[in-house]
């Protein structure tokens, strides 16, 4: 029976410009009513308790209402910065791991909270069905390099083994089987042995950062000079200022985790249910502005190969935007693209499809209907066939298929900025919405909050005004492909001269 699971990324944008800390009188005028939390004690006198959970240690009600976003009171924290401040990080896809990795260059702990059961990542997502193995791709499909500070950390990965550059043929596929191949220029990269093991390598040689997984934080809750987080009433720890690095609005159902009445609890890995009573509501009014497409990936391996069209040298696509289909807006021979084998079965392949069909089949991706999961099959795998000129219902059968819902995919609007942060409730946020849809600009997110708050940090946190960003700026659409922006991937030039290409032929 199909399942589903949660999504997190594909990032874009560049960070060409500093942080530009708003005026001063923007924290008198924008702030909400604020309420001061003072810390006099290394040690809280009380620490909040599933018994007294109804109500914050602030004073304000802890109702999960999203109307209440707005009217909730502005948390301020006025206590020095401690000298050894640790942060919690609440998601490990790529924005809160290169967070976690350049906090720790600046000499500041963190505790990355994800709840990833198979591994970090978030829509880093790699599957793998033993024995023969299969492998997939499930979620981002590669990356490519535009910015100075993306590219060292790739060289970086590239010196370690954790990355390799994708030769394989990748290009545009337009309904009947008309394919016109990209550029190789700029270089694609993927995960070595896939996505996931990318994210789970990259703190293999940390000693700042601790990773707690699966958890699911529910709660946050500022009492005297720092946030306390836990997890359906279990308490995960005490820290000086918070992340928020991760975009997915949904409410997710535990099975393995059954409340009093023996129902699976509801967990909080919904940004805007866990911020809508924590005392920031111009964080929790950025986030809710933000809007998610979703899409549908199916998995599917075949024991010959597919009868596709020919690239450069009529050798096969490894990769194709699909253009003119309704159900399918990308296809991809993981195979080849992660094993380099050319013509050995099986043949696993990674349709996903276009946003408008994942909008109009959505479903709660917790508990996806066995009827739906089965027409979205049979709807993909159609659209594979037109994307190829195929007759309908000639395409060979595959002996393994699996569907998944990426309920809240990929961003559809933007603020165009590295990172937000809030000095007075000392939390921030970072991911690839914040600059585009790419994994390019959810490293470049992380990178920018993390040097931002070790900046504060080292400033005491005495002229909080001086470092206030992103509270406030407004949304723009977001343009790209629907599985994510590729920065360089098509330049202007590149994009005429395959228009040219389409003419002539």
């Amino acid at each position: 029976m199909p399942t589903s699971s949660s999504i997190h990324s594909f990032p874009s944008s560049l960070i060409s410009k500093p942080l530009k800390p708003l005026k001063p009188s923007f924290l008198t005028t924008f702030f909400p009513r604020t309420l001061t939390l003072t810390c006099t004690t290394s040690q809280p006198s009380k620490r909040p308790t599933s018994k007294n959970s109804r109500k914050s240690s602030y004073g304000t009600s802890r109702r999960s209402s999203l109307k209440k976003t707005f009217n909730q009171e502005q948390v301020v924290f006025t206590a020095p910065v401690s000298d050894d401040p640790v942060v919690a990080i609440i998601g490990g896809g790529m924005a809160g791991l290169v967070c976690a990795l350049n906090l720790e260059k600046r000499g500041v702990r963190s505790t990355v909270f994800d709840t990833g059961i198979h591994g970090l990542g978030g829509r880093m997502g790699t599957r793998i069905i033993d024995p023969q193995p299969l492998i997939f791709d499930h979620a981002a499909q590669f990356f490519t390099v535009s910015d100075s500070q993306f590219a060292e950390l790739v060289d970086s990965w590239l010196e370690k083994g954790l990355v390799q550059e994708w030769q394989g043929i990748i290009g545009k596929l337009n309904v009947g089987g008309q394919f016109v191949s990209l550029p190789s220029s700029p270089p694609r990269y993927v995960g070595v042995n896939g996505m996931r093991p990318l994210a789970d390598s990259l703190l293999s040689e940390t000693s700042l950062v601790n990773v707690v997984r699966p958890c699911w934080i529910s709660k946050l809750d500022p009492f005297n000079g720092m946030w306390y987080l836990s997890e359906n009433g279990k308490p995960q720890g005490q820290f000086d200022a918070i992340v928020i690095a991760h975009n997915d609005k949904k409410r997710r159902r535990r099975p393995d985790l059954l409340d009093s009445n023996k129902k699976p609890y509801v967990c909080g890995k919904c940004a805007n249910r866990l911020l809508a009573s924590s005392g920031l509501p111009l964080i929790a009014r950025q986030m809710k502005r933000l809007e998610l497409s979703s899409i549908w990936a199916l998995l599917a391996a075949f024991e010959d190969p597919l009868p596709i069209p020919g690239g450069a040298a009529s050798s096969p696509f490894e990769g194709a935007f699909v253009k003119g289909v309704d159900s399918v807006s990308w296809m991809a021979n993981n195979t080849k693209k992660l094993l380099h084998s050319q013509n050995s079965g099986p043949h696993c392949w990674t349709f996903l499809s276009t946003a408008a069909y994942g909008k109009r089949n959505k479903v709660p991706q917790e508990n996806i209907p066995n009827a739906t999961a089965e027409k979205v099959k049979v709807g993909m795998l159609g659209g594979v066939e037109a994307a190829l000129g195929l007759p309908k219902e000639s395409l060979q059968k595959p002996f393994y298929t699996r569907v998944q819902l990426w309920g809240a995919a990929l961003p559809t609007n933007t603020p165009g900025i590295p990172c937000i942060f809030d000095p007075q409730g000392r939390a921030g946020i970072c991911g690839d919405w914040l600059l585009g849809s790419s994994l390019e600009s959810a490293a470049l997110s992380g990178m920018a909050l993390a040097n931002h708050m070790a900046d504060y940090f080292q400033s005491g946190g005495a002229r909080p005004e001086e470092f206030a960003v992103g509270l406030m700026n407004e949304f723009q659409p977001l343009g790209g492909h629907d599985i994510g922006q590729f920065p360089g991937l098509e330049s202007q030039k590149q994009t005429n001269e395959a228009q040219a290409y389409e003419l002539a032929s």
